[in-house]
């Protein structure tokens, strides 16, 4: 297991990202954390904001640990802030907001008001994925990396309709009309905006009722909420947006059925089938909202996507513990197709349960061009 210590190759990483960021001598910097964060991520932050002469302070929040629920992973949104109207204002108030929560700032309810700013200041927040800080320095954010992901960018959001197709049975047809879609290169110059470190990924949040069809995950696509490769095919059968059926054999398939029904009751929904069995979900609503065969929103797309990034590598989580990786560098894995379910504000869905699926040797097309041909990036 890497050890946690502020090694000087880290700390420059750091400040090259800062400094990627436009930050300069003089800029005031909060470096956000919860108790369950990593130390050595807010310390390298802080060492990195010292070297450029900014004015930084790290602001620590208590972790949030939710009974009566199902264990919370990847959903993106970090509960630690609560609403709490000094933390918005001291955020507002900053140049830079180094974001070293677990889940990051990218999903929390809070994230509109701190982006707005104060009248006189709008931040710009660079999320520093949980990850070790060995991972974070390898996957620097370059300017190729940037030029690619902006260009695709511009092709996604010009487009109305995505198809994506493999040879293990994938074939999705997914609406973009009245998608939210956007790209993350790993820094952002722009106040009022967000990014993600590392970075290197194209996303669109579809409105409701845009993608239906058959995703299957094959052996050695990855299940990032578990931190497994999958080694038995699964087969989904999404419709109106949701998963209605989910076929296959062995534990990766028992494990998403369970964690999905789980996630279907705590969302006020019926657990779907029995274990093992193949049939549609057929889920209902309590009483008072009764929707028979609604699966809920934890079944429903949160986002689909595409990863651009020739830095990151498939293999790496081979190559960790558990503990010491997050994942963000398998969702921007050059040619990977990311699909992902859960909350997704564009449709009006809300929970925190949440999939996210690198998939390798898909074909992406964007209105009848490709643009991921059998896992490789089309130059």
């Amino acid at each position: 297991m890497l050890q946690e210590r502020t090694e000087p190759a880290w700390i420059d990483a750091f400040e090259t990202v800062l400094r990627r960021c436009a930050l300069q001598t003089g800029d005031t910097v909060a470096i956000l954390g919860e108790t369950q964060s990593r130390p050595v991520l807010l310390e390298l932050a802080r060492l990195a904001a010292a070297r450029i002469g900014a004015d930084a302070f790290t602001l620590t929040l208590p972790s949030v640990f939710t009974r009566g629920e199902p264990v919370a992973r990847s959903t993106g949104a970090t509960p630690a802030i609560q609403q709490l109207g000094p933390v918005i204002a001291a955020l507002q108030a900053c140049t830079l907001v180094v974001d070293c929560t677990v889940e990051g700032l990218m999903h929390a309810p809070e994230l509109p008001a701190i982006l707005r700013g104060n009248g006189s200041t709008q931040p710009r927040i660079v999320y520093v994925s949980n990850e070790h800080p060995e991972a974070l320095a390898r996957l620097l954010p370059d300017d190729p990396t940037e030029a690619r992901v902006k260009e695709h960018v511009k092709r996604l959001r010009g487009a109305k309709a995505m198809r994506v197709t493999s040879s293990a049975g994938t074939d999705l047809a997914i609406s973009l009309q009245g998608a939210v879609a956007g790209g993350n290169w790993g820094s952002t110059t722009r106040p009022g905006t967000l990014t993600h470190w590392p970075g290197g990924l194209v996303l669109a949040f579809p409105a409701a009722g845009s993608v239906n069809g058959t995703l299957v995950l094959a052996e050695g696509d990855v299940n990032l909420t578990f931190k497994r490769y999958i080694e038995r095919p699964i087969t989904l059968t999404i419709e109106n947006d949701h998963v209605t059926r989910i076929e296959g054999t062995g534990v990766d398939a028992e494990l998403l059925r369970s964690y999905f029904a789980a996630w279907g009751e705590a969302d006020g929904f019926a657990a779907g089938p029995p274990q093992g069995e193949t049939r549609p979900l057929g889920g209902q609503r309590p009483a008072q909202r009764r929707s028979v065969g609604a699966p809920g929103p934890a079944y429903a797309v949160s986002h689909v996507g595409y990863g651009l990034n020739d830095a990151a590598r498939w293999d790496s989580m081979a190559l960790y513990d558990k503990r010491d990786f997050n994942g963000t560098e398998l969702r921007a894995f050059a040619g990977n197709f990311l699909y992902s379910t859960g909350a997704n504000e564009t449709a009006g869905r809300y929970t925190r349960g949440h999939f996210d699926w690198p998939m390798r040797n898909c074909s992406v097309a964007l209105d009848g061009t490709v643009v991921v041909d059998a896992g490789k990036v089309v130059a």
